[in-house]
């Protein structure tokens, strides 16, 4: 009993659980999707070789010195905007996107690991920041921080990605006690972006809504009109930005409005995995057995909308049992990082749960219409090596830390 205590105090089983069912469903999708396809049909034995890979990794971080996570920090951020900047020259582009580098048979994909180098980076600034999050210059300068990095992944451009940023750089803040003042500055000017999208009038009212906001914080003058500033910025910055994006983005985008009005383009992805879905009725057609799965009705169905796959063959049930496994992962990450006593760390776990969540929801959402189909994986489950790569050097972060939360201050 002693030894199962000790042991249990210092790895996690419910969380790595929870992570081999995503993977054991992972690895049936990805398999029933593929092996009609002959051009993909080694994905399976690749996703396996990535597989064998992360869990070495996974090995390799959780025995680490957990101090060597904050020694990294200013390695790791450097490494990482070098790659983004290689990437651009020196990258191969698929689907529009520039965004791989190609090592033999493998491709990385940086902005995947970038995620994990600019997370401890801000981290660590929020950590020596201390209480001065009310401070204006604070913020701008952690915005640099984690837009930096943005900037470089959307002249590649890879929409996805960004906004996974954003998700992890509200959350840290959130976590960190940021003031009502401060969240307002960080969040209006995508707020005005999102806005701007839908015409003249939304983004008149927007406007209204910031300065409403900017009246009652009663501001001197000079951060009132900085801030009006930024945010009048931030609409024809959106211009901008959906200019630089691929074609077939800017389809995506647009026909989240209304998929119906483009059914055989932009469209099509998102109607059929809603009938791949609506399809597998409780319990499923059955493992290879699903009529938009094998007959590829949904282009790539192994990566991005894999979820779609693992609804039309195992129904319900299937889709249910992948929702809780998350929960449990998200629920557990965020126990830890209440538990956790050293800010940093705290703040690193929260950062990674961040992630996984918005990875989540974003896929998930996208796969039922509710979110524009902008390229995002499901953790553990999709096909992609880098993405499983990134997962679980996150994954082991996370069980370094709890490895050693109780020798932590």
């Amino acid at each position: 009993m002693k030894l199962g205590g000790k042991l249990t105090s210092r790895f996690d089983f419910i969380i790595i659980s929870a992570v081999a069912f995503l993977l054991v469903f992972g690895l049936l999708a990805i398999y029933s999707s593929t092996q009609n396809v002959f051009q993909v049909r080694n994905n399976f034995e690749k996703q396996l070789f990535a597989l064998a890979l992360s869990g070495i990794l996974f090995t390799v971080i959780y025995f680490l010195p957990t101090t060597l996570i904050r020694t990294a920090v200013p390695w790791g951020y450097g490494l990482s905007i070098f790659l983004l900047l290689a990437v651009l020259v020196l990258g191969k582009t698929i689907n529009g996107a520039k965004a791989w580098i190609v090592l033999g048979p493998l491709n990385l994909q940086p902005a995947e690991f970038s995620k994990i180098a600019t997370l401890l980076a801000l981290a660590a600034f929020l950590d020596e920041k201390g209480n001065d999050l009310d401070d204006i210059k604070t913020i701008l300068k952690y915005l640099a921080i984690g837009l930096f990095p943005v900037a470089l992944i959307m002249l590649q451009p890879d929409l996805g990605s960004s906004l996974v940023y954003f998700g992890m750089m509200l959350a840290l803040l959130f976590w960190r006690g940021i003031s009502t003042f401060g969240l307002f500055v960080v969040l209006a000017p995508p707020l005005v972006m999102v806005a701007s999208l839908f015409g003249p009038w939304y983004i008149a009212g927007a406007f209204v809504i910031v300065a409403a906001f900017l009246f009652t914080f009663k501001k001197n003058i000079f951060i009132t009109t900085a801030l009006l500033g930024v945010n009048f910025a931030s609409a024809f910055f959106v211009k901008y930005l959906f200019d630089i994006l691929s074609p077939h983005q800017k389809k995506r985008i647009l026909s989240f409005v209304d998929p119906n009005a483009d059914p055989l383009g932009a469209g099509y992805n998102a109607i059929q995995a809603q009938i791949a879905i609506g399809s597998g009725g409780l319990t499923g057609k059955g493992f290879m057995s699903g009529n938009q799965t094998q007959l590829q009705f949904i282009p790539e169905q192994w990566s991005d909308f894999i979820f779609c796959v693992i609804g039309e063959e195992f129904g319900f049930v299937g889709t249910m049992l992948i929702l809780v496994m998350f929960m449990v992962i998200f629920l557990r990450m965020l126990k830890i990082a209440t538990e956790i006593r050293n800010q940093f760390l705290s703040l690193v776990v929260v950062g990674i749960l961040s992630i996984f969540t918005v990875h989540f929801a974003i896929n998930i959402g996208m796969v039922l219409g509710i979110m524009p189909v902008i390229g995002i994986p499901l953790p553990f489950v999709s096909y992609g090596g880098s993405s499983l790569l990134s997962n679980f050097i996150m994954l082991g972060i996370v069980y370094n830390i709890y490895r050693s939360r109780q020798m932590l201050t």
